[in-house]
């Protein structure tokens, strides 16, 4: 181990906001807007091009390009769903949404081509009740795509302490990846 000083990481502070969205079964997507107006799109863990794309969104995205562009210099994810990806969504033919997960920033106004995450309860974290809102979540179905009955789960993002936490409806004990 190297003599090189690390200091401890400031700590958040556990009573703030939270934010809990609808969990959506897509694509984890990026774009980067650079400050010299540079223009990439990425997936989970790659730079993808509209010749070497996830699901089509670096096409889609070059089509809406000048749209997105009023984003502004950044990292803009979001989750990438729809028809042929994941849960569909009972979408069809070629309907695909991209969702932003920033919904603080984005909620008011943002381009005509993106949504945000449906937010489903905001309040300080003491409050939170994870039951009633999967409960809630479970009988009203998706809030993202209206009349879709199997919503995946909830995204917990406690603001002060920049982190998120997921909840699954279906093996959240072991993880999506992981032998159930």
């Amino acid at each position: 181990m190297e003599n090189v000083f690390a200091g401890f990481p400031k700590m958040g502070r556990y009573s703030r906001n939270v934010v809990v969205t609808e969990k959506i079964d897509g694509s984890n997507a990026q774009i980067l807007i650079t400050e010299d107006g540079e223009f990439l799109t990425g997936s989970r863990k790659r730079w993808i091009t509209p010749e070497d794309d996830n699901f089509g969104f670096s096409r889609w995205a070059h089509k809406h390009k000048d749209e997105l562009m009023e984003l502004g210099p950044g990292r803009h994810f979001g989750e990438w769903w729809g028809s042929g990806i994941q849960r569909k969504y009972g979408l069809t033919g070629s309907d695909k949404r991209f969702s932003l997960f920033n919904t603080v920033r984005w909620e008011n106004e943002r381009p005509d081509c993106v949504d945000i995450v449906p937010v489903l309860w905001y309040g300080i974290f003491d409050n939170l009740d994870i039951s009633m809102i999967m409960h809630q979540l479970s009988l009203g179905g998706s809030r993202a795509a209206p009349g879709f009955d199997d919503p995946e789960g909830i995204v917990i993002y406690h603001v002060a302490g920049n982190v998120c936490f997921k909840k699954t409806f279906k093996h959240d004990e072991t993880g999506k990846w992981e032998k159930h």
